[in-house]
């Protein structure tokens, strides 16, 4: 129990005894005591107390203690509150983001500790609390277990884990600048040593501060101490690059050099075009089945999205597979996002369609074998059709890098032919906000169009209001 009943006494020196100096100390009914070899350590120790009684603490009657110290005594460790934090975002988190959390609390975790003696290997200690400490099993009882605890981990995994058990920092320890310093600028960083990317640092930095929240929520902090630090994520511009984004020219080419690059690169000719007409993303591409698609045979199609599949792993998926079946992105799990498609992709999803069929359960595309589709897969085949296409100049630079250009095009394309930012986003599946920040360059080059558009009305109306006068 805590109370500001508290009484301290003067140093009582017993020469009788090895440690001569005793302090005493009394907290409600219940009285406190310790002894000291030298009389400085005894006034120290006083003047702690004192000071504690003088900012107004509470003292705990069981210890004795100033709430402060207490709570500090009771501080876990920086590697046991991350782990409980890890394991509390699992079952609401997609597989993605558990694999995004345990990606940063593995950043940050072995910057967080009191010394770095007889620390194993970085990549040893890294792979320990990613793919064990911050990965979580269910077990018979239904309750989350980290993996350590429904596997045998390797030796070196195990010695790892027990090191950076003994030796993490504690919570309310990372209140200090010093402490909490070394960990931010660990996001910098990859395990070379050199810069990472501005992006994955932005993409690690709000798990470890929703992490340090959480700290907060449970009384280990007593508040939210990154504004202490005088740190700053690295710039980064969103908005992109158009001078690679492909123009509608090269974007057919490409497809079409995709198409015909091999038999895969013809069963993914409509993959490429779902992404270039409808602006779809791989993963909702990879998720697209024949009931969400309206394909009639002249005129404009629609489709119906619902979900994507994207592969993140077995270890962070709950049923053990390696792709993860999930809603839209940041909509709903059971939301819907409807987008006309034109003529051309209605007649390449109808050609792929007589050709190919389905899989068992209606998705469009699939692997060689009949599983899902994977990055590697139609990220080779794009790259062929790159080199087929592009100069040896153009193929050296990022122009039209990777498939998810198609989609950055598309939008573009969108934008340009002057159709209004809000449908654009809708159509394509981000907020307005999300639009503004990647295509403000082309949102603020179609201006002129629409600067005209309302020109020509205004000057239409203008000559209606004259020939009725």
């Amino acid at each position: 129990m805590l109370t500001y009943d508290v009484q301290i006494w003067s140093i009582r020196k017993r020469s009788s005894r090895a440690r001569a100096y005793q302090l005493r100390w009394r907290v409600g009914a219940q009285p406190h005591s310790k002894s000291y070899t030298l009389k400085a350590q005894a006034d120290g120790r006083r003047a702690g107390l004192l000071t504690a009684l003088r900012n107004r603490e509470q003292f705990d009657t069981t210890t004795g203690l100033p709430a402060s110290e207490l709570h500090a005594q009771r501080s876990p460790t920086w590697y046991a509150h991350a782990g409980e934090y890890a394991r509390m975002k699992w079952p609401d988190a997609s597989a993605k983001h558990r694999a995004g959390i345990a990606d940063a609390l593995a950043t940050v975790t072995p910057r967080l500790v009191t010394d770095s003696r007889g620390a194993p290997p970085l990549r040893v200690l890294r792979r320990a609390l990613y793919s064990w400490a911050f990965s979580f099993r269910t077990a018979k009882d239904g309750t989350l277990v980290p993996r350590t605890e429904s596997e045998e981990p390797p030796a070196d995994v195990a010695a790892a884990l027990d090191w950076i058990g003994r030796k993490s920092v504690k919570v309310n320890e990372l209140d200090t600048p010093a402490v909490l310093r070394p960990a931010l600028d660990a996001l910098k960083l990859k395990l070379d040593g050199k810069p990472a990317a501005a992006d994955t640092v932005r993409r690690k930095l709000p798990v470890f501060t929703n992490c340090l929240r959480y700290a907060v929520e449970r009384e280990r902090l007593p508040a939210l101490p990154l504004h202490k630090v005088d740190w700053k994520p690295p710039q980064t511009d969103d908005e992109v690059d158009f001078r690679f984004v492909p123009g509608p020219a090269l974007a057919r080419k490409l497809i079409a050099a995709a198409g015909a690059e091999s038999k895969r690169g013809r069963h993914l000719h409509a993959f490429y075009g779902c992404m270039y007409y409808a602006a779809m993303r791989p993963a909702e591409v990879t998720d697209l089945r024949l009931s969400a698609c309206t394909l009639p045979e002249s005129g404009w199609g629609e489709l119906v999205l619902s979900g994507t599949t994207p592969r993140v792993g077995s270890a962070w998926t709950d049923s053990g597979e390696s792709f993860d079946s999930r809603g839209l992105k940041k909509r709903a799990r059971k939301a819907t996002r409807s987008v006309p498609i034109p003529p051309v992709l209605v007649r390449m999803l109808r050609d792929h369609i007589k050709e190919y069929g389905t899989s068992e359960d209606g998705r469009l595309f699939r692997a060689a074998r009949g599983g899902h589709l994977v990055s590697d897969d139609y990220g080779e085949i794009w790259q062929a059709a790159r080199l087929a296409v592009l100069s040896e100049s153009e193929a050296a630079t990022p122009l039209a890098e990777v498939p998810y250009s198609l989609r950055h095009a598309c939008v573009s394309f969108w934008l340009v032919s002057g159709v209004a930012p809000a449908e654009v986003a809708r159509r394509a599946g981000h907020s307005i906000a999300v639009l503004y920040r990647f295509y403000a360059k082309v949102i603020h080059g179609s201006q002129d169009k629409t600067n005209r558009r309302i020109e020509d009305a205004l000057n239409e109306a203008e000559s209606d209001d004259t020939d009725a006068a």
